[in-house]
């Protein structure tokens, strides 16, 4: 944990002037990303005369959940490219270059372009978004407390983009054309890659080259990554022909069924054949339980864009002197309130450490999930004046976008730290890419869960709002109930 004197070294030295060259690429690429995901299941069960796809809520939840599922499962495959064949600063431009392709495509006004678009944005993100991270860390090589406020000052970029990027693109989307609102997805991409391309020198030599291979490594990774490329585009044409009939909902669960079986199967085989240490079976188990409660969080927190999407254009007064603010303009909410909170997060977790205080890491992904439910609790009093026949004010969501992003800061920043630190030395990148496998899973078990909730029939909505914030708030409850002897036995008074 740094010390005072670090950081108030971190907050008065200079940061490379590289680390505003990706903040503002990172900022422009989640205004796309929020922005174009805060109309995209609107825009799917629009009625084709009010220009959407006229989609049912269970194929359009679904088609939301396998498109957030591969965002992530991509960052794995995007990692690898970058390091073994072109580097993190190509890697970084040239995601962005399918991105803005991709928010483009789906501007076009046509089912077909509309997946494809889809296809290219998930394959953009999992090029840009991990190596632009990759090379802030790197340019604080001394890491430190320095490195700490470099990503303190980078994330705060993410969420400026995260909360104009839906103010903008609803606002068109939703009073304009639905089409208006993804092109300004693209043109938000296009503006980061001119910044980038403008200032790219200041990152120097950071990032701009590959791990060093022999030339006939080289040679096969292009020849799978050419393969896996044609294969993909081969499904895509077949589908986009019509030839090949694809079902979003089973193709969720199809794909959450192999996730569970690869993520597990990989966690036995390193269990028993991976030659860990006690001290290292014992950590792997408890990223193990980390991981299921990621799954699980994620599952309840990415209601956020589908479900709760729904419900702000349904069922919530939004007139304001006689002007109805869009439905869209809700998913900013999350993102103001992180650039509000992590501050105050991140301080007191180091007031309560140097007390002693410091809640274990079982204990704070405790209070993540419990936080979590009782946003669900919210929504159910919410549903209960729904079913009564009445819209509701929009404070139910703000409280419930509240309390979901005090969940979020006490599991999602400690999980990815958690992984680092439990991780065996020699699997630490294997075991970040399992986090980014759980959350991809919790993804589309989110669009599964959207998917239960009827506009035609919204006497069940509360119900399945109580069953969400009851299952929550138990495993919240058993999580914090194993916390003490979880740290005491399988982590380690050492790891905090």
């Amino acid at each position: 944990m740094p010390s005072s004197s670090d950081a108030l070294d971190a907050a008065t030295q200079r940061h490379p002037r590289g680390l505003y060259t990706l903040f503002f690429t990172e900022m422009w690429e989640r205004f796309s990303y929020y922005g174009m995901r805060a109309l995209l299941v609107l825009f799917m069960v629009a009625t084709i005369k009010e220009g959407g796809l006229d989609l049912t809520d269970k194929t359009a939840t679904a088609i939301y959940g396998l498109y957030t599922a591969a965002v992530y499962v991509t960052n794995l495959p995007g990692g690898w490219i970058a390091d073994r064949l072109i580097g993190q600063q190509r890697a970084v431009f040239w995601g962005g270059v399918i991105i803005a392709i991709g928010h483009f495509t789906l501007a076009i006004p046509s089912p077909e372009t509309f997946f494809l678009g889809l296809v290219f944005v998930s394959l953009g993100t999992g090029l840009l978004k991990p190596n632009c991270s990759t090379i802030v860390g790197d340019l604080y090589p001394e890491g430190g407390a320095r490195r700490d406020a470099g990503f303190s000052i980078y994330y705060v970029g993410i969420n400026i983009g995260g909360a104009l990027g839906p103010l903008a693109c609803s606002f068109l989307g939703e009073k304009f054309n639905w089409h208006y609102g993804f092109a300004a997805a693209g043109v938000g991409m296009v503006l980061g890659l001119i910044q980038y391309r403008l200032t790219q020198k200041y990152l120097g030599d950071h990032g701009r080259y590959p791990q060093p291979a022999a030339t006939g490594f080289v040679r096969r990774a292009w020849g799978w990554t050419a393969a896996c490329l044609l294969g993909l585009g081969l499904v895509v044409i077949l589908a986009m022909a019509g030839a090949l009939t694809l079902n979003p909902v089973a193709l969720s669960k199809y794909a959450g069924v192999v996730i569970i079986v690869l993520g597990a199967g990989f966690m036995l085989w390193l269990t028993f054949f991976g030659g860990l240490d006690s001290r290292e079976k014992k950590h792997l188990a408890v990223l193990a339980m980390l991981f299921a409660g990621s799954v699980l969080f994620w599952a309840g927190y990415e209601q956020a864009g589908s479900n709760f999407n729904l419900f702000a254009e349904r069922y919530t007064n939004r007139d304001i002197f006689g002007w109805t603010v869009p439905a869209g303009w809700f998913q900013s909410i999350n993102s103001v309130y992180i650039i509000i909170l992590a501050p105050f997060f991140a301080s007191m977790w180091i007031w309560l450490a140097r007390r002693n205080l410091n809640p274990s890491i079982p204990a704070k992904f405790a209070l993540g999930l419990v936080f979590l439910g009782l946003g669900f609790f919210v929504m159910y009093g919410a549903a209960q004046i729904v079913v009564a026949g009445y819209d509701v004010l929009p404070t139910w969501l703000i409280l419930t976008y509240f309390l979901h992003t005090v969940g979020e800061l006490c599991l999602s920043p400690i999980g990815l730290s958690a992984t680092t630190k439990l991780s065996p030395r020699r699997y630490g990148g294997r075991m970040m890419g399992m986090w980014f496998v759980a959350t991809a899973l919790g993804e589309l078990l989110a669009g599964l869960i959207a998917g239960q909730f009827s506009a035609k029939d919204v006497s069940d909505m509360p119900h399945i709002y109580w069953e969400l914030a009851a299952v929550l708030v138990g495993v919240g409850i058993i999580f914090a109930l194993a916390a003490k002897p979880v740290q005491r036995r399988l982590i380690g008074e050492d790891i905090q």
